[in-house]
């Protein structure tokens, strides 16, 4: 049965920066579907409460602090997993940052690093420690959240846009080097979601005036309608797919230009 293919039942998954926004929707799903969720992000306290309020809904949730950006959270992320779970089926590269919105000549080199340090680096160094776990177990999926910003360029944004380029690229790469291994790599590019993260773009009139006239729907998007999405991909309802990019914008990125 098709149904039976979206059941994540057996699974363990881990999603970073999984304490609010978007991760916290999609960790959400992944449990509602079956799966043992490992909530992650920067700080202990946030991912369990996270973890709590999904436990207290009978949903199957640990949360474990990892700052991505950091090799020794990233180790001791996925050591505590396999420790207690011995498996992982589903990693979920969703942590980001956008530390600086101003013209490239005058972007602080640490704030670039940093950006490329979280969004892009740390990424490819949580898939390359889960890819043996998942070679070993016979396959898995990883799944990588970049950006309708990975697409074009925008003012005062260029290394974010950069890093989520690069994200899709990597995924590209991963999906054609681990597919014998029944690893599949695909990617989700969210459009303009209502999150901490886009405050500062929501925040300018201009803006939002631009975006209602040019996306196709005409508003901007929830963090659960991300979740779904991912769901899928992590699913066998998806053991096909592998090396995708798929846009979330609302038809954004297909706006008219007259």
């Amino acid at each position: 049965m098709i149904k039976e293919k979206f059941d994540l039942a057996g699974k363990v998954a881990i999603i970073t920066g999984a304490s609010k926004g978007i991760g916290e929707a999609m960790a959400r799903g992944m449990a509602e579907f079956g799966a043992t969720v490992i909530v992650s992000s920067r700080k202990q306290e946030a991912v369990d409460a996270v973890a709590a309020q999904f436990q207290s809904e009978g949903l199957s949730a640990i949360g474990i602090e990892c700052h991505v950006a950091k090799a020794e959270h990233r180790q001791v992320l996925v050591d505590k997993v396999m420790e207690k779970y011995g498996r992982i089926d589903i990693l979920i590269n969703n942590a980001g940052t956008n530390p600086y919105f101003g013209p490239i000549h005058k972007m602080p080199e640490n704030l670039y690093q940093k950006t490329m340090d979280i969004n892009i680096n740390a990424a490819m160094a949580l898939s390359n420690l889960v890819y043996p776990i998942m070679k070993e177990q016979g396959g898995g999926s990883i799944i990588h959240i970049s950006s309708i910003e990975g697409f074009h360029a925008s003012k005062m944004m260029a290394a974010y846009n950069i890093s989520k380029t690069a994200l899709i690229m990597l995924g590209n790469n991963q999906a054609i080097e681990w597919g014998k291994h029944n690893i599949r790599v695909n990617t989700i590019c969210p459009g303009y979601v209502k999150t901490k993260l886009s405050e500062a773009l929501l925040s300018n009139e201009e803006l939002v005036k631009s975006f209602e006239k040019n996306c196709a729907l005409g508003r901007y998007s929830t963090p659960d309608e991300m979740a779904g999405l991912a769901v899928f991909l992590a699913s066998d309802a998806s053991s096909y797919m592998t090396g995708s990019t798929i846009v979330n914008d609302g038809g954004l990125l297909h706006a008219p230009l007259f």
